[in-house]
């Protein structure tokens, strides 16, 4: 099927192909035609026809601009698309396109993309986004990407060992891993309320980045065991993250304020407990 020109006959074999093998659901990829080439959109007209399917959607640049109202203008006009893919909403694209291709068609934006990966299409929700575009966030999307991401008992464990300041740079390693399935972190900022406007509040993923390598160029005594870095230590970790015994010694400071600042937070717990200001949890 590779070398065949016959595009009726690509979609033909691809039907008998899904059919043979059970499946109930088949995905026709149109990409790479322009609306200005009428001769493309004609045969986009007779797979149409001859596939009569159940979804037209048509997938659009949010970079594009203005422009994309044309060509949602013209494909549907010419195909009476069901739906729009709008992609790229993780860039500088603001969503404006969106608000004019549904105005020109009609049509719902039925999906966004936010990422080059298979699970950054997401459904599109048009509060949202409208929250995003004036800067109010998106907490709710946020909240759906970690109870995604983050593994419920893996949580649980890492507050079992909050509570009893037993957190080492293994569970510190782990809680970055799972970070990292969130998404870029300028992404993440975009979707809390205020902060998309502003611009350097923390370490961004080339420097989340650094923080892993160096934890990984650890062995497995140094990440449970941090008391034990000397001198001679963090100058081979320095040099088998590519890093600098500085920045080494940075993370270690900051991994002792972050246990010192989890005790405390412990102590003040359990005393508040004792009052009675805060229910006992069960085991």
């Amino acid at each position: 099927m590779r070398d065949e020109k016959d595009v009726m006959k690509i979609c033909r074999q691809a039907v008998s192909a899904a059919q043979a093998q059970g499946r109930d659901t088949l995905i026709f990829d149109t990409a790479g035609r322009l609306h200005i080439d009428e001769e493309l959109v004609q045969e986009l007209v007779r797979m149409r026809d001859l596939l009569a399917p159940k979804e037209i959607l048509l997938v659009a640049d949010a970079a594009t601009g203005q422009e994309a109202v044309n060509i949602a203008e013209h494909f549907d006009k010419a195909l009476k698309i069901t739906g729009i893919v709008l992609t790229k909403l993780d860039g500088d694209a603001r969503g404006g396109a969106a608000l004019s291709m549904r105005t020109v068609t009609g049509k719902p934006i039925k999906f966004a993309g936010v990422g080059e990966k298979l699970d950054d299409l997401e459904p599109f929700y048009a509060e949202r986004m409208a929250g995003r575009i004036l800067g109010m966030g998106d907490v709710v999307g946020l909240v759906e990407k970690a109870q995604e991401a983050f593994d419920l008992k893996n949580t649980e464990e890492m507050q079992q060992k909050i509570a009893n300041q037993s957190l080492n740079f293994d569970d510190f390693l782990g809680q970055l891993q799972q970070l990292k399935k969130l998404g870029p972190l300028e992404n993440l900022l975009g979707m809390l309320p205020g902060m998309s406007k502003m611009q350097d509040l923390g370490p961004g993923d080339s420097q989340l980045k650094r923080v892993e390598a160096i934890v990984q160029s650890m062995t497995r005594e140094e990440r449970r065991r941090p008391e034990i870095l000397n001198a001679s230590r963090r100058t081979r970790i320095a040099r088998g993250s590519g890093t600098t015994v500085a920045e080494v010694n940075d993370l270690l400071k900051q991994f002792g304020m972050m246990k010192r600042m989890m005790k405390d937070m412990g102590k003040m717990q359990k005393a508040m407990m004792r009052k009675g200001a805060l229910p006992k949890l069960a085991p």
